[in-house]
């Protein structure tokens, strides 16, 4: 038995068996990934980030216990230096074969390892390089999972505007991490209006004393808002000079960015400071870490003092950061880790040149930028390779260090005092009230008087002549070389500049006379900041200056001399009324007076007699009302409402009349001898114009001839031109023509239409930020008073004789029937009314004989009856009864039915009859004869028989009546 040789089947099963377990045990343990670590220990970041990304993937591989593969962390101290940096990572490329780096720090370390890590395809993960110099466009293999400092300049912006500082000094640090921040903040500020006089760049190794000096240098200027963007250890150097120099008391503006605000324990910031920092939604999560993290971070640095054991947005970004990492290597598989280390190396381990290329990068890479989870700084989302933050905190720090939440910034909502579905939104556009520096609750204007800066030097027109000083001088004194400048112009520059959000140090210079073309040019060519004087804003010099808003509105108008048109007044009397109103007084005159006849035609006799009598008592009663002449003695109410009525119009018309035709008589109508612009170009007359105007320029290219145009330099000039005839009318600006007006307005119009022009505007260079500020300012002080004051203590009343001739000379327009209309009205439904109810109570008591009439006669018969009837004396009147009362005893004889004459009238009853005694002995008149019938031999035909026709015949077709009811002709016949 001792020589027995083993079953060979047993050995291959024994070895296969444990072949087997050996390959199972080691694919059951994961593997490992090697990744830098890059960091400055001995910074408040570095401190932050040791402690925090180890933390992050503990609690990664506590969340996922069955991960494939493990990270493992290759730390190196870079000590803030660039070229350490740099050799460490290519130290860790070679020599440790790193899949991935976290870090380095600062931007200036990370733009360099970047493009070595691009070179050998090794991601690189930051975390704490927020600087725009260094981004994935310009180093492939560059990942940032941290905020770029160029999104926050949006939300400086927006503060500037709200708390309405219109400029802004930015401090920062003279390096990448600074410099390349500034130019995203100014155009931030350019885009909302306020502007960035100066800079204050410091050196990241800037002493105390440095940093002194700059900050006294800061204090005697104007500005008081600043934004500080440096590092955390610079940040306390700053404040600490501000502190000392006097600018952390009232008045003044700190803002830091999320950089420092991240950073609040090792900065020791004064009270009153604003920040900015990424809003973090508060989680139990994010709770729990914060109470592990403090007790981790006291424990890794004793020595750090427990008030700087703050968490802020470093450690946030540090932890997500390493978490996605080491779920980015999860999906690595083992053939990606082989062979580890970088393929197609030459050289030594430091040889820059000699890089390979990782052979795991390229899927590394887009693993990472491509994991998306809930980290603790909220969602974690690369686009672009960049961390994607669109809403901002802003925080007030206390007298404690710590911060106060105020309200919140979003890249599409701007400023809002909350946020979530609850938030108020009347508060948008709002923040929490705010303890500024100085414990003041009061909002920093931002700037002071300066006591140190350049002033601009503002050009004013030195020789003016007196007749436009009222618009702009400027004198100098020559002793004392002082200059004195005034008028409209120069009081409302200065009142706009008081108006300003900021102090504008300037001084007037005087500018000898030129053309006001030549003056901007020297404008814009710097020889002055700018111009102020009444220069007219056109397009061809604004190509050159930039203008403010007009503070004044012009336009071009003519005024010639005036001439009294009351040459022609033979037919004057007619020109009070229109022709419409003497139609309307004519037939209503007419209509009055047939109104009155119809009337009284039955009762009174003075309305009576032949055809033509009735017609001219008619037109001369309607007539006569005009002077109130009218004698005709009115016999019924009626007609004596409507004669009333018709009196009070015919008084208003008669004064009227009066007021206008004396207004013409007397008053001149005074009309400018050149009416427009048109009678101007096809005159021969000159025209003057403004010497040194643009107006020369505009009336040439409009095609006026050059020759007709004579220059003038003062209103005196003016005056003497147009009164000996040299020129027949001046063109210049409205503003001009006023003050030419105020002097000799008596002889003198403004006419023509008027051309608007640009309006008066103060000049400054092109770009100049002021610009915008002063026509911001002109135009507060338009809408108050003060500017109605500087214009009439300038210019005089505005209704005083230049307006009054501005707008036009007197004339004495013609009444028209469209003021009266209303009294024709009243006065026609009155005369119409009483007609109506005159006929009216005309059929009531005829309506027997009328009713007769109707029913035996053709309708024509019943008109001729009718009117017949109408046409004849209303015998039932008091009028005739008082009359025949009053002649009834001395007849001469009579008994009923007699008459003078042995006759009875035809148609008149008995009593009637006993007025001939009082008749005189002529009855040729029919005057008399309305009273007479001169008829011998016809009797009265007795009552219920009809009535005789006018030819002595009776008319078959006629009906009798009572013989109350008949009324006779004027000579006692039926007519």
């Amino acid at each position: 038995m001792a020589g027995h040789t083993p079953n060979p089947l047993f050995l291959l099963l024994f070895l296969g068996s444990a072949s087997s377990l050996f390959f199972a045990m080691s694919w059951g343990q994961p593997q490992t990934v090697s990744v830098g670590f890059i960091i400055d220990g001995g910074s408040p970041v570095g401190r932050i980030a040791n402690t925090t990304i180890p933390m992050a993937l503990e609690d990664f591989y506590d969340a996922f216990p069955g991960s494939s593969v493990r990270v493992r962390l290759v730390h190196r101290d870079s000590r803030g230096d660039v070229v350490a940096a740099a050799s460490a990572a290519v130290e860790l490329m070679k020599g440790q074969g790193v899949r991935a780096i976290l870090g380095p720090q600062s931007s200036v370390e990370s733009a360099f390892v970047a493009d070595l890590a691009t070179r050998a395809e090794i991601p690189v993960v930051s975390f704490s390089a927020t600087s725009p110099s260094v981004s994935p466009d310009a180093a492939r293999f560059f990942a940032r999972a941290a905020l770029s400092d160029a999104a926050q300049a949006g939300a400086l912006a927006a503060l500037a505007t709200h708390f309405r500082w219109r400029r802004i000094v930015p401090i920062y640090q003279d390096d990448d991490y600074g410099a390349a921040f500034v130019p995203f903040l100014v155009d931030a500020l350019t885009a909302a209006g306020a502007e960035v006089p100066y800079r204050c760049a410091l050196p990241s190794t800037a002493s105390s004393d440095a940093v002194a000096a700059a900050m006294y240098l800061l204090e005697s200027q104007q500005t008081r808002a600043f934004v500080l963007h440096t590092r955390a250890e610079l940040a306390a150097r700053v404040f600490a000079a501000a502190e000392a120099a006097g600018m952390m008391g009232e008045g003044f503006v700190w803002v830091i960015t999320d950089g420092l605000t991240g950073l609040l324990g090792s900065i020791d910031a004064p009270q009153g400071v604003i920040g900015l920092a990424p809003f973090v939604p508060t989680t139990p999560r994010l709770r729990d870490f914060k109470r592990r993290w403090v007790h981790r971070f006291m424990r890794d640095h004793p020595g750090v003092h427990p008030d700087h054991a703050e968490m802020g947005c470093y450690a946030l970004w540090a932890y997500d950061a390493a978490w996605a990492v080491a779920s980015a290597a999860e999906q690595l598989s083992p053939g990606d880790l082989s062979p580890p280390g970088l393929v197609g190396g030459t050289t030594g381990p430091t040889d820059f040149a000699g890089l390979g290329k990782s052979s795991s990068g390229k899927k590394f890479l887009e693993a990472i930028t491509n994991t998306k989870f809930e980290g603790l700084g909220g969602k974690f989302e690369l686009v672009d390779g960049e961390l994607a933050v669109e809403t901002f905190r802003v925080v007030n720090i206390m007298d404690n260090g710590k911060e106060r939440g105020i309200g919140f910034w979003t890249k599409h909502g701007g400023l809002i005092r909350h946020l979530g579905r609850g938030a108020n939104k009347s508060t948008n556009g709002e923040l929490a009230p705010v303890i500024w520096p100085g414990e003041s609750a009061v909002v920093p204007r931002g700037w002071v008087q300066p006591t140190s800066a350049r002033k601009l030097r503002v050009a004013v027109p030195g020789s003016v002549t007196p007749g436009y000083r009222s618009i702009v001088h400027l004198d100098v004194d020559q002793a004392t070389n002082i200059t004195d400048a005034g008028g409209f112009v120069v009081e409302v520059f200065e009142a706009a500049v008081r108006l300003l959000p900021y102090a504008l140090p300037f001084e007037y210079v005087k500018a000898e006379s030129m053309p006001y073309d030549k003056l901007v040019q020297l404008v814009a060519n710097g020889t002055f900041d700018a111009a102020v004087a009444d220069i007219t804003i056109t397009a061809a010099r604004s190509n050159h200056v930039d203008f403010t808003l007009p503070y004044m509105v012009s336009g071009i108008a003519m005024v010639a001399p005036l001439r009294d048109n009351r040459r022609n007044q033979t037919w004057v009397f007619l020109k009070p009324l229109r022709y419409d109103l003497w139609l309307a007084s004519a037939a209503f005159f007419l209509f009055t007076g047939f109104a009155v006849w119809a009337v009284e035609h039955r009762k009174n006799d003075e309305f009576r007699g032949p055809p033509s009598y009735q017609v001219g008592t008619l037109l001369y009663f309607g007539f006569s009302t005009l002077v109130f002449s009218h004698r005709e003695n009115l016999r019924n109410n009626l007609s004596r409402f409507a004669v009333v009525v018709w009196c009070f119009v015919v008084l208003i018309l008669q004064s009227s009349y009066t007021a206008s035709l004396t207004s013409m008589l007397t008053v001149p109508q005074l009309e400018p001898v050149i009416g427009d612009y048109a009678e101007l170009w096809r005159g021969t007359a000159k025209v003057g114009i403004m010497n040194n105007s643009f107006m020369q320029d505009t009336m040439t290219r409009s095609g006026f001839p050059h020759s007709r145009l004579v220059p003038y330099k003062a209103a005196q000039s003016f005056h003497e031109a147009l009164i000996n005839g040299t020129i027949g009318s001046i063109v210049d600006e409205i503003p001009y023509l006023r003050i030419f007006l105020k002097s000799y307005c008596n002889r003198f119009s403004m006419t023509g239409k008027t051309n608007k022009t640009g309006g008066f505007g103060f000049a400054f260079p092109k770009g100049s930020p002021y610009v915008a500020d002063l026509s911001r300012a002109i135009l507060a002080l338009t809408e108050t008073e003060e500017m109605n004051l500087i214009e009439r203590k300038w210019f005089g009343e505005t209704d005083g004789c230049a307006a009054t001739q501005a707008v036009g000379p007197f004339t004495s327009d013609s009444l028209s029937f469209g003021s009266f209309w209303g009294l024709f009205l009243i006065t026609g439904a009155t005369s119409l009314l009483c007609c109506a109810i005159h006929l009216a109570t005309f059929v009531v008591a005829n309506w027997p004989y009328i009713r007769q009439l109707a029913s035996h006669t053709s309708w024509r018969g019943v008109i001729r009856r009718l009117a017949r009837f109408y046409d004849g004396r209303d015998l039932s009147a008091h009028t005739f009864r008082v009359k025949d009362s009053s002649g009834g005893g001395g007849g001469g004889g009579g008994g009923s039915g007699s008459v003078a004459g042995g006759r009875n009238d035809a148609g008149a009853s008995p009593s009637v009859m006993h007025d001939a005694a009082g008749s005189p002995i002529s009855i040729s008149n029919h005057t008399y004869m309305s009273d007479w019938s001169l008829q011998t031999s016809s009797p009265a035909p007795a009552a219920g028989e009809i009535e005789p026709a006018a030819g002595g015949r009776a008319d078959e077709e006629e009906l009798t009546a009572p013989r109350y009811l008949h009324g006779s002709g004027e000579d006692g016949r039926g007519q």
